[in-house]
């Protein structure tokens, strides 16, 4: 008797996904092989140029990834150590490491329980004389309300720092996140738009800034042997770009893929389940399309049984980390709750329609 086994349906499939852009990507790291130019050439300045017009800013440095363009970014503003840093308490490390870094005090405020983002009115409730700069996180390709950040940051002179890592063409009001404030995105292989290892930028409409973050990004220079500031490498280098710039032209094809993915759990699933709140000011890209339930682990056990994959954004919240201990004091309850019972299900450009109505009928019967 043969036994048919249902194929396991992973989590995310990278090879499902890239394999789509096969023969444009060979096409395009052959043409930088013969180029002859591996670091800061042609195909850096044409994805820089792309992205930029891509996200309506005016300037786009390409750098080596998400974190490195958190760190230029907050770097280019010369802040005095020790100088504070808003940032939410359930973001995923890279921010807080980016603060510390730059020897700066992270200030962790709680998110919104229905949105996953900053809440603001707690922004300016944990303002102090030493507080220069915000950073914002639209967490799972959510947009966070930039109205009243942005607001806040005017009344009190704060600079602001978008962490868009999750969030590529996520919108606010019509206008996409990194035209806020100073953008910096990763394009970690797993990203809406993913390269094939790790690559970030920064947008800034602020033509000096771009000047100086150009400069920071290789050694401090912008004429070679001549450095004006204390640097870093952190280039895009000519492979990333040139495949970026051919995942760039699928950018509005993946993005509307993955909301109609999102649209059939939104739904088909059960009032069981917190899904993602949805609203006409924002235009969601779901990087990650999460759901809440009191008895996460056992479901994610569950599903595993019935041959579905997930993942947990995040397991552990960063107060709770090793390495932040004797940092980050105080209590973030609406943190933990979050960490405790998010799931994360499959909603990849590599998934296909009948996979996830199959996790709906699976999800469903728990």
């Amino acid at each position: 008797m043969t036994i048919f086994m249902t194929p396991m349906i992973e989590y995310e499939s990278l090879l499902n996904t890239n394999c789509q852009f096969k023969e444009a990507y060979l096409e395009a790291f052959q043409s930088v092989i013969e180029s002859g130019w591996y670091i800061l050439g042609n195909k850096v300045k044409q994805f820089e140029n792309e992205f930029a017009s891509y996200t309506g800013s005016n300037h786009c440095i390409g750098v080596a990834s998400g974190l490195d363009a958190l760190v230029l970014a907050l770097k280019a503003h010369d802040f005095p150590a020790g100088s504070e840093v808003i940032v939410p308490s359930n973001t995923y490390i890279a921010t807080i490491l980016s603060i510390l870094h730059c020897n700066l005090k992270p200030v962790l405020v709680e998110p919104d329980l229905a949105t996953y983002n900053i809440q603001a009115k707690l922004i300016e409730e944990n303002i102090s004389s030493r507080t220069k700069a915000i950073i914002v996180v639209h967490l799972y390709g959510k947009a966070c309300k930039m109205d009243d950040i942005m607001d806040i940051a005017e009344r009190y002179q704060l600079t602001v720092v978008e962490d868009c890592a999750q969030a590529h063409g996520a919108s606010f009001n019509g206008k996409q996140v990194g035209t806020f404030g100073i953008g910096a995105f990763s394009f970690y292989p797993t990203k809406n738009l993913g390269a094939i290892g790790d690559a970030g930028a920064i947008t800034t409409s602020d033509v000096q800034l771009a000047q100086k973050l150009h400069s920071l990004r290789n050694y401090g220079s912008e004429i070679k042997y001549h450095n004006e500031y204390v640097g870093y490498n952190s280039r895009l280098d000519e492979v990333q770009a040139a495949l970026l710039s051919v995942k760039l032209k699928f950018m509005t094809e993946i993005t509307n893929y993955k909301r109609k993915l999102a649209s059939i759990y939104l739904s088909e699933l059960k009032d069981d389940f917190v899904c993602p709140e949805v609203d006409d000011n924002h235009y969601d890209v779901y990087h990650i399309f999460n759901i809440r339930h009191p008895q996460r682990d056992n479901l994610r056990s569950y599903l595993l049984d019935n041959g579905i994959k997930t993942e947990i954004h995040y397991p552990i919240p960063p107060h709770k980390q090793k390495a932040m201990q004797g940092i980050i004091t105080g209590n973030y309850p609406i943190s933990e709750e979050i960490h405790n019972t998010t799931l994360s299900l499959p909603i990849s450009y590599g998934h296909t329609i009948d996979e996830i109505g199959r996790i709906v009928d699976v999800l469903n019967k728990f």
